[in-house]
């Protein structure tokens, strides 16, 4: 085996990756064979002594999801290689937040995700103990039900909803154009409404926004307490109690 003459010179080296993180050499074997750390990880792996020449060792630990996402040392697939429930949720919120084409995802602007979640493992921890399934219901996570006009992603935040009551809470700022929730012009009058599982429910016609808007605000708060006695069973009491205490304002 041919020792190189700048060994010492070898060992030790610090180069900085094309990723952006800094990686030294702590042993060399051979060309084909050296053990890196990667200064901030702590990461060890093994390559060959071109590929760090070039900045092409790759931390697991570094970024990969919109550069913020960093997946680690998880497995993001089961036993049959299906990918994992918990890494198709974490990534679609991680999308939500930073995607690189923010406009298809306008009712997320200034969303963003806590930092022990950028990490997949702590996420998927969370996920594993939280989640629950409600019988041909679609489960989704929902971060401003528990607390109203959150924008961040975190354990405290977010709970797991049905799809029939996350719905309930949809505002559609972007469709609804001028008036405030609840409300729409016709002419010159103006019509409450709102929606449930099934219709658009007329609530009636007024002279004032602020009248359709009472009428609206009255029924769409009742309409979401029915929907609370009804899951009331199968979802977490701090969901149900959110759902219960619910104020609908003018400025939503």
């Amino acid at each position: 085996m041919r020792i190189p003459s700048d060994l010492d010179k070898r060992i030790g080296k610090s180069l900085v990756m094309n990723g952006g993180e800094i990686a030294t050499i702590t042993e060399y074997i051979n060309y084909k064979n050296i053990i890196v750390q990667f200064d901030k990880t702590k990461e060890i792996v093994k390559c060959n002594y071109g590929r760090f020449l070039n900045g092409k060792i790759k931390s697991h630990f570094s970024p990969s999801i919109y550069g913020n996402g960093i997946i680690g040392l998880e497995t993001i697939q089961d036993k049959n290689h299906n990918i994992l429930d918990s890494y198709m949720c974490w990534a679609s919120m991680m999308t939500r937040c930073y995607s690189k084409n923010p406009k298809r995802y306008l009712s997320y602007k200034n969303c963003i995700v806590c930092e022990d979640w950028i990490y997949y493992s702590n996420f998927k921890k969370w996920y594993n103990i939280n989640y629950y399934k409600i019988e041909n219901e679609k489960m989704e996570i929902d971060k401003d039900i528990l607390i109203k006009g959150n924008k961040i992603y975190s354990p405290e935040t977010c709970i797991f909803v049905p799809s029939d009551i996350n719905k309930l809470f949809v505002k559609r700022k972007i469709l609804r154009g001028e008036c405030c929730i609840g409300v729409y012009m016709r002419g010159n009058k103006y019509r409450a409404s709102y929606h449930n599982k099934f219709k658009t429910i007329g609530i009636g016609t007024f002279k004032s926004e602020i009248e359709a808007f009472k009428a609206y605000k009255i029924n769409k708060e009742n309409y979401i307490k029915e929907m609370a006695e009804k899951y009331k069973t199968l979802i977490p009491i701090k969901l149900y109690n959110s759902m219960i205490n619910y104020i609908i304002e003018i400025t939503d």
